[in-house]
């Protein structure tokens, strides 16, 4: 019943209860209202198109009213009572307070029961339409799950608990987005997680300030503790429900947005970029192995081409005889500097990945194509741009899709090294990779280094950041974030 007074309180009568609903929606078409006279007394039935489950409604709450109502004896307050209290209709029931919350569970696919003298009942009847459960499509693997987050919170909430039977495993709704008023989902294990982190996060949600949040990209910037400053981030996002219940077994949180089938994990360290899903599959060495060439991507993909021009530039004496006079021989017949020719194609690299990924597929690869074909053959054989640079491009360009996580930060420091090469030499490049490592060091959510285990170092935990631990090692160990903390 209602507990508030004021234009939003729910009428005991439901004609006016019905009236005031229409006009709280703005007669939204979507708005379903049905009434009917039970045991001689007037009810109506509330829900929203689309949102709720037609035969739910049916087999759930209609017919077990129809039968509750002939043990009312003609009373309104009676049925109420029966209703909610003397039923189990659906395992999802709430009375709203007052006629702006009923709205707000007819939105969430909730039928809202009125009933002539009695009151307001709400039961959860969700069947909205949603996408299949997929296979991911950023982080493929070869031996691990193959199903990926959906844009429905209560599927990803299913897919999160399926594979944590635990009863430390807390899930908390909470709601951002003003007119939006978007459910998110905050996941952790009581037993593991920091109390200090789950606090700061709630904080954080409830300090939004934003109107509309769809998406997981929405909420990661307000999330950052520093995210006018900081070149990393110490949030992340998988789409992995296997990804986010290991995280949450190492004490990390994770959040769940409605809409979005991206889950943010927080805190994320650097290090974790350089792992796989299928590493926990493979024998350690094999880790070792493929993560040491992970860590080299990382280094062709931005250190690499502005090397290149340091060295080329400021350094001849660094490259054998014959390669000086090879690299020689191809810039003579180009009409830029090297300098040029790099900032060059390192734009016309990025233009083509933007291209490739926001038009359709079918689109995408025909650009790529003709991408390729213009700066690999007619880009060469016009004399603007010289064959080693293609190479070096090629190279770079490949190894950035090595590791997807840091794309944006590897597009930007790419340039950024270029620049600093081409203006300094090597003191440019050290210069610039000493900024880098001071920044990511400085990087933290909640007492947790993004640098860490290496920075601070961590005895324990430092083998683990370029392989894996034995089956001993983790059947006998517990590691949680909390262990990389500051002291």
């Amino acid at each position: 019943m209602s507990t508030k007074t004021g234009s939003a309180e729910i009428p005991k009568n439901v004609g006016e209860a019905k009236d005031k609903l229409k006009k709280l929606l703005g007669g939204s078409a979507d708005l379903n209202i049905s009434e009917a006279v039970l045991g001689g007394v007037r009810c109506a039935a509330a829900a929203i198109e689309g949102m709720a489950s037609s035969q739910l409604i049916s087999e759930l709450v209609l017919r077990p009213l129809a039968r509750l109502s002939e043990n009312a004896e003609g009373s309104g307050a009676e049925l109420f009572r029966l209703l909610t209290e003397e039923s189990l209709l659906t395992c999802d029931r709430k009375l709203p307070a007052d006629m702006t919350e009923a709205a707000g569970l007819l939105f969430s696919g909730f039928t809202v029961i009125f009933v002539d003298g009695g009151g307001a009942a709400a039961f959860g009847v969700q069947g909205q339409d949603k996408k299949a459960i997929t296979e991911p499509s950023g982080e493929h693997n070869i031996m691990g799950s193959q199903e990926g987050f959906c844009e429905v919170l209560r599927s990803n909430i299913s897919l999160v608990r399926r594979r944590m039977k635990t009863p430390s495993l807390r899930l908390e709704l909470l709601k951002a987005g003003g007119e939006t008023n978007t459910d998110i989902c905050l996941c952790y294990l009581s037993e593991r997680a920091e109390s200090s982190l789950i606090t700061s996060l709630k904080r954080r949600i409830r300090e939004l300030g934003l109107d509309t949040v769809l998406s997981s990209g929405m909420l990661l910037p307000f999330l950052e503790s520093r995210e006018a400053v900081g070149l990393f981030s110490g949030i992340s996002a998988t789409e992995r429900p296997d990804v986010v219940c290991a995280k949450l077994n190492e004490g990390r949180a994770a959040l769940l947005i409605d809409g979005s089938p991206f889950a943010l994990i927080v805190p994320s360290l650097f290090s974790e970029n350089f792992s796989a899903v299928d590493d926990s599959c493979s024998k350690p060495y094999f880790v070792l192995l493929m993560r040491l060439v992970r860590f080299i991507a990382f280094f062709f993909a931005v250190v690499f081409p502005g090397l290149y021009v340091a060295v080329a530039n400021f350094h001849p004496e660094m490259l054998t005889l014959k390669l000086l006079l090879n690299l020689t021989a191809s810039e003579r017949s180009t009409p830029y500097s090297l300098f040029v020719e790099m900032l060059i194609i390192t734009v016309l690299l990025e233009l083509m990945k933007e291209a490739a990924v926001r038009m359709p597929k079918a689109v995408g690869s025909a650009i790529s194509i003709a991408g390729g074909l213009v700066i690999g053959d007619a880009a060469v054989k016009s004399g603007l741009i010289s064959s080693p640079l293609l190479i070096i491009v090629g190279l770079t360009a490949t190894a950035s899709f090595v590791i997807p996580s840091l794309s944006q930060q590897t597009s930007v420091l790419r340039l950024v090294y270029i620049c600093a090469g081409g203006a300094a030499g090597m003191l440019g490049i050290a210069f610039v990779s000493a900024m880098v490592m001071a920044n990511a060091c400085s990087e933290s959510e909640g007492s947790v280094p993004y640098t860490a285990p290496i920075l601070p170092f961590t005895r324990s935990a430092a083998a683990g950041v370029f392989t894996r631990k034995s089956a001993k090692q983790l059947a006998a160990d517990h590691p949680t974030v909390g262990e990389l903390s500051e002291p």
